[in-house]
C-alpha cells in the first residue's frame, strides 16, 4: 500500500514519522457544527494538559469536510471558547477542507490495491442495522462480492467502503495493557467515500494522525471503535498508530452523555449564570482528584500544580513512564 503512494507523499510521511519520534504532539479535533458543550471542552483540557505537561505541542485541526454540517461563525467561536478557558495552541492552525488532495491520494492508492469497493446501498436498505443505545452497526458485506461499477446508475455514484481483513486490530491505550478489536466482528467494512462525494471521517482522521505527525490521541470513549479502521488504515501504510487515551464522557443530571444533538450546554449558559473560566477549570480538576472542591485556577496555574506534584497525574490516569 505504502508504494502505491506517489513519491513525494511517502516522503512527507516519513517526515512526519521522525518529527513524532522526535517530539510529543497532541491535538484538539473539533467539528464547526456549532457551539463546543461543556464536554468537548473537558476533552480539549485534559489533551492539552496531557500534551503540555510532556513539554509537548498541541493543535487544533478543525474537521470541516462534512460541509452541509458546517454552521457559520462556529470555527471563530471554537477559537473563542478556547482562548476564553485559558488553552493555547501551537501553529498553524490545520483544517481538513484544505487537504482534501491528500486525502484523495490515498484514497486512490486503496483503490488501486483493491482494498476499497463500490457499495450501492442506500441509508434504507441497511437502517436494520441501526443498533440501540448506539452501539457500533456492523456492515454485512452485501456489495463486498458484487460486480459493481465505479460510475453512475441511475444518476447516482456508490460509495466507496474500506475491505477489512478478518484479523485482530491492536493498538496502545494510555493507561492500559495493549487494546483490541476483532476487524470482522466489531468493526465491519466502513465508509471511507460517501455516495454523495464528501470524503469520510475514518480516511482523513487516519491519514491526519500520521501526516500531522500526532503520537498521542485523547479523545471519548464515544469513539473506542472508531479506532479500529483507522488504525488498519495506519498499519496498511506501514506506520505505527499513535497511543490513544479515550476518555470518559461528561453526563447530565439524567446521567445522559452531553452532545451537540441534544444540545447539551456549553460556555453561553455557564457565562450566562455568572461561571468564571477559573471556576470551570477548578470544578474539573476537582472532580478528577487533582485540587480541592470549590477551587478556582486557570489551566497554566493547573499545569503547574500537576508538574509540582506528578503522583497525582500518574495515581489518576495509571499513566507510567512518562515523567
Amino acid at each position: 500500500m505504502l508504494e502505491a503512494l506517489p513519491a513525494h507523499l511517502r516522503g512527507e510521511l516519513l517526515s512526519a514519522k521522525a518529527t513524532r519520534q522526535k517530539h510529543q504532539r497532541g491535538r484538539f479535533a473539533p467539528t464547526p457544527s456549532g457551539p463546543l458543550h461543556l464536554g468537548n471542552l473537558h476533552t480539549a483540557l485534559l489533551s492539552w494538559l496531557f500534551s503540555r505537561l510532556q513539554g509537548g505541542e498541541w493543535f487544533i485541526r478543525i474537521d470541516d469536510l462534512d460541509t452541509p454540517r458546517i454552521q457559520s461563525g462556529a470555527e471563530a467561536q471554537i477559537f473563542a471558547d478556547l482562548a476564553w478557558l485559558g488553552l493555547d495552541w501551537d501553529p498553524p492552525i490545520w483544517r481538513q477542507s484544505e487537504r482534501k488532495g491528500l486525502y484523495s491520494s490515498v484514497l486512490s492508492a486503496l483503490r488501486r490495491t483493491d482494498l476499497v469497493y463500490p457499495c450501492r446501498c442506500s441509508r434504507r436498505m441497511l437502517a436494520h442495522l441501526s443498533a440501540p443505545h448506539g452501539a457500533w452497526p456492523i456492515y454485512p458485506g452485501t456489495c463486498l462480492n458484487k460486480r459493481h461499477s465505479w460510475g453512475e446508475v441511475q444518476g447516482k455514484l456508490p460509495s466507496w467502503r474500506f475491505r477489512l481483513e478478518a484479523k485482530v486490530l491492536n493498538w496502545q491505550e494510555l493507561g492500559a495493557e495493549t487494546c483490541q478489536l476483532n476487524g470482522a466482528t466489531e468493526v465491519g467494512d466502513v465508509v471511507l467515500r460517501r455516495a454523495d462525494g464528501y470524503l469520510a471521517y475514518h480516511l482523513a482522521t487516519a491519514v491526519d494522525e500520521l501526516w500531522m505527525g500526532i503520537d498521542s490521541v485523547v479523545r471519548g470513549t464515544d469513539l473506542w471503535v472508531s479506532t479500529g479502521p483507522q488504525v488498519a488504515l495506519m498499519q496498511l501504510l506501514q506506520q505505527d498508530p499513535p497511543q490513544y487515551w479515550h476518555v470518559p464522557l461528561l453526563q447530565d443530571e439524567q446521567g445522559q452523555k452531553l452532545s451537540k444533538g441534544q444540545q447539551a450546554p456549553g460556555l453561553a449558559t455557564w457565562r450566562s449564570e455568572g461561571g468564571t473560566a477559573e471556576q470551570l477549570i477548578g470544578s474539573w480538576a476537582a472532580s478528577n482528584g487533582w485540587v480541592p472542591p470549590g477551587s478556582t485556577l486557570s489551566p497554566s496555574d493547573l499545569l503547574k500544580e500537576l508538574k509540582n506534584n506528578p503522583q497525582k497525574w500518574l495515581a489518576q490516569f495509571k499513566v507510567m513512564g512518562l515523567f
